[in-house]
């Protein structure tokens, strides 16, 4: 199936190559190279899936003046004083689910994010960056495998953690699975939204989904030997403990997490 993807690349840094990739392989494929540019297409929801990578200046709000934001755009990101802010969002909120293929999308998203961790993200991009990454999907756990590891990646180069002394990958698995399976129960009509801002100091981690939520004061305490031999609960007992911040909001369906760095700057020098 012929798929319409729109690429916003301020730098040229992926729009090219994945052009020539995604056209090759039968894709129709639209570049525009500012935000602006990207605000000013009618029809930007009719895009099966939107690549974005924006650079944020200082004192400068990524968020249009009027308030809307055509939901594959990033939203609400501001530079601080002289800090240089990366916006990249992988977005299929409207990836025609009409005879759902999982293999198909995983395969686009692997495309983009290999090509990205290889070719953008190398340390010496990434080492002084403060980035925003968003990720708008339809519920599928290959997905959040394919998020899973490019976040890794991303953390691991910019010094917060080392994964083989870190249990970081544990709690976003669970999260991620959680996502997916408890809040919107495998359908794919349903959005899985994860945000993570990266930097030196910390990575912060918002997962969301479109379930009806729960109360995470009502899940059996598993260090109760009572609740011994049962599996609930246990997830969420591994993210508060690996996690250095964990809230979730009223509903129950949006989930917080803060890791950060192991590493003071003052020991990576």
């Amino acid at each position: 199936m012929q798929r319409e993807i729109l690429i916003i690349d301020d730098h040229d840094d992926m729009a090219t190559a994945l052009e020539e990739v995604f056209v090759a392989t039968g894709h129709s494929v639209r570049v525009v190279e500012t935000r602006e540019g990207a605000l000013a297409i009618d029809n930007i929801e009719g895009y099966d899936l939107v690549v974005t990578d924006l650079d944020v200046l200082p004192h400068e709000d990524s968020s249009p003046t009027n308030g809307h934001v055509p939901v594959c755009l990033p939203e609400h990101i501001i530079a601080g004083v002289g800090e240089h802010v990366k916006a990249f969002k992988l977005c299929a909120a409207n990836f025609r689910r009409d005879e759902f293929n999982e293999d198909e999308l995983k395969d686009l998203v692997a495309t983009i994010l290999d090509y990205k961790t290889r070719y953008i993200d190398t340390i010496d991009n990434v080492q002084d960056l403060h980035e925003n990454i968003q990720f708008e999907l339809p519920s599928a756990i290959s997905l959040m495998h394919i998020v899973l590891e490019y976040l890794m990646k991303r953390v691991e180069k910019l010094g917060v953690i080392k994964p083989e002394q870190s249990n970081l990958f544990v709690a976003l698995d669970e999260a991620f699975v959680n996502a997916v399976k408890h809040g919107n129960k495998f359908d794919a009509q349903k959005l899985v939204r994860i945000n993570a801002e990266v930097s030196s100091k910390e990575a912060r981690f918002t997962i969301e989904d479109e379930g009806e939520g729960f109360d995470v004061n009502s899940i059996p305490d598993p260090l109760d030997p009572a609740n011994l031999f049962k599996a609930s609960g246990r997830g969420v007992l591994f993210i508060y403990n690996i996690m250095d911040e964990v809230k979730y909001n009223k509903r129950g369906n949006r989930l917080t997490m803060v890791k950060r760095s192991e590493f003071p700057s003052d020991a990576k020098a």
